[in-house]
């Protein structure tokens, strides 16, 4: 049964206008005859006639209409008594199931998303009462479109399991279609965090296009950019970066310099460069991608538009906060105009430049948006929409920013129940859930807690990624920081020192990781009193920084800042001073009142 409310002509409207062509032709004949009950007229549609059936069933009151949301809904005791007699009818329910998912398209304008929004609960209710495997394979690719943009990946992933099992079984373990549900699966298990299982589907699919199709077949390279997108998933960034090479040259080679798909390529090898703090290798790819889009597509064109919003990130991780946060102003506005307010690619450049105002010191610009991009995910994709979820986080950290540590809190605590109940207790966004809490928590001087829930992340990151995944060391240099800041200084550094040893043969010695992993063991040694083994790591901290990150990045000011508050020499007390006037005059009032605080 559908839900008891927001029941639309819109939804018979366009499955009677669908293109569909179903496998099953008695369930296609069933569905068109269904249809042309209620205004399916050839290929057109007849609201005269929809609205005549309407008629017939509020002049007996079993249907009500909202004048508001244009749409129709049903008594509840009506619907309840409808319900237990069709109960157990499964061809009736498989029969709704069909009109729903033949109403659903692979579009993805906003007008389709807002649309597909709002088949969320009657998917819910005839799901619940029909068994999976008798839905048709193609009507359970769109109804798992509907679970996947609404962040239910548990019933995705169901489907999902359904299509690729009756396709193997009809069509056999070889077909295109067979490797595609594979494919659809092994992305589902992508996104709850099972990146293993999803590593194993993916290597199975390219193995096999190689055979079927050859290795520079298009189908066979974008089950190599798929598992290359799940290796850097799990931190293998060389390995991903290793495959991304041969993606972007096949697909050069293949389809040209200029195709969507070569550009598309050379975008996913500048994420992968950035994580491994190549900045400039990532930058000077994403403005070739940029340029050429634009040539391409034009300015208006949304993936144009991503190249912009991905080279902005780019500027962002080095510090170029004024060219990253010109860049996000232009995609957000053009977003807007094209896309709408509430589309998602929208609402996510939203939070982009909440993010690099946040990176500016600029907290209340970044708190004004992050509300708004907080109130429009929870309105449009639910409360409860992973989306919305991360939205709620990023508010969480610019108030812990602003030193609001018990509103920052408060809104964690609500961030971590959530993931925890809708992903999992280990779904990767509940375990950093819990980190950002615990970074809360030592804000707050509140070691004990800090120590304990840095313990848990630790170890399921242990776990479930690897000792050596970059999360996994993450949890441990901020493990190590708590300790040190309860005077467990020995424990801290050993864990530093591991840390540090483990990034440098993980990331390499110039890895931004690796370098603040060095920092991190300098603050540790200051503590102790140890100066000279301090100033010595913290000098080629400052080294690697200016080499590798230019003298004005704010990581390379901040390691020199550091090192002027704590030397002993003349020369650099003189400096210190100098320092202090050059951050007045900046305008890096943070840097000024920690300078003045601690001299």
């Amino acid at each position: 049964m559908l839900h008891h409310e927001g029941i639309s002509e819109e939804l018979f409207k366009k499955a009677a206008l669908s293109q569909l062509d179903l496998e099953d032709l008695e369930l296609q004949e069933e569905s068109t005859k269904l249809l042309n009950q209620l205004g399916k007229q050839d290929s057109g549609w007849s609201s005269w006639t929809f609205q005549k059936v309407i008629k017939g069933l509020r002049s007996h009151s079993l249907i009500e209409y909202d004048t508001q949301n244009d749409t129709y809904s049903i008594h509840p005791l009506v619907h309840h008594w409808s319900g237990t007699t069709t109960e157990g009818n499964q061809h009736m329910q498989n029969l709704i199931v069909t009109i729903i998912g033949l109403s659903v398209s692979w579009t993805f304008t906003d007008k389709d998303y807002t649309y597909r929004r709002t088949l969320l609960n009657h998917t819910i209710n005839c799901t619940a009462s029909v068994k999976l495997e008798e839905i048709n394979s193609s009507i359970a690719c769109r109804i798992g479109l509907i679970y996947v943009e609404r962040g239910h990946w548990k019933e995705a992933e169901a489907l999902a399991v359904v299509v690729m099992g009756k396709t193997r079984r009809v069509l056999g373990d070889d077909h295109p279609h067979t490797l595609a549900s594979m494919g659809n699966l092994a992305g589902t298990y992508g996104k709850q965090g099972r990146w293993k299982d999803a590593e194993a589907l993916e290597v199975v699919v390219m193995e096999k296009r190689k055979r079927l199709l050859g290795d520079d077949d298009p189908e066979t390279i974008m089950s190599m950019a798929h598992l290359a997108a799940t290796y850097r998933s799990q931190g293998r960034w060389k390995d991903a970066e290793a495959l991304q090479v041969v993606v972007m040259e096949k697909r050069r080679r293949v389809q040209g310099d200029d195709h969507p798909d070569t550009l598309t390529s050379m975008t996913h090898l500048a994420a992968t460069y950035g994580r491994q703090g190549r900045w400039k290798d990532a930058e000077a790819l994403e403005v070739v991608v940029m340029e050429k889009m634009r040539q391409v597509l034009g300015d208006g064109h949304p993936d144009m538009l991503t190249s912009m919003a991905n080279l902005a990130g780019t500027y962002g991780c080095q510090g170029h906060w004024k060219d990253a946060e010109a860049l996000e102003v232009v995609v957000l506005e053009r977003r807007k105009r094209l896309l709408g307010d509430d589309h998602p690619h929208t609402i996510t450049s939203m939070g982009n430049l909440a993010d690099t105002y946040r990176s500016q010191g600029r907290w209340k610009d970044a708190e004004a948006l992050e509300v708004v991009v907080m109130e429009k995910t929870r309105r449009v994709l639910g409360d409860d929409h992973p989306d919305t979820i991360t939205s709620m986080g990023n508010l969480a950290d610019t108030y812990r920013c602003q030193g609001s540590w018990k509103d920052a809190e408060a809104l964690q605590v609500v961030v971590m129940e959530k993931t925890r109940r809708v992903l999992g207790d280990d779904h990767p966004d509940t375990i950093t859930s819990m980190a950002h809490l615990g970074a809360t928590y030592r804000s707050q001087g509140r070691w004990k807690d800090a120590e304990a829930l840095g313990v848990v992340v630790m170890e399921r990151r242990k776990r479930l990624l690897g000792d050596d995944h970059p999360d996994t060391l993450t949890s441990m240099a901020h493990l190590a920081a708590t300790y040190s800041s309860q005077g467990c200084w020995k424990d801290g550094e050993a864990l530093e020192v591991v840390v540090m040893e483990k990034t440098r043969r993980v990331l390499g010695d110039d890895h931004p990781h690796t370098i603040t992993s060095m920092a991190n063991i300098a603050a540790t040694y200051r503590r102790q009193g140890r100066w000279k083994d301090a100033e010595a790591l913290q000098l080629v901290v400052i080294e690697k920084r200016k080499r590798l990150l230019g003298v004005d990045h704010p990581d390379t000011l901040m390691a020199m800042g550091i090192f002027l508050l704590h030397t002993t020499s003349k020369a650099a007390w003189i400096t210190r001073r100098r320092w202090t006037w050059w951050c007045w005059r900046s305008g890096n009032k943070c840097w000024e009142l920690t300078i003045q605080t601690r001299s």
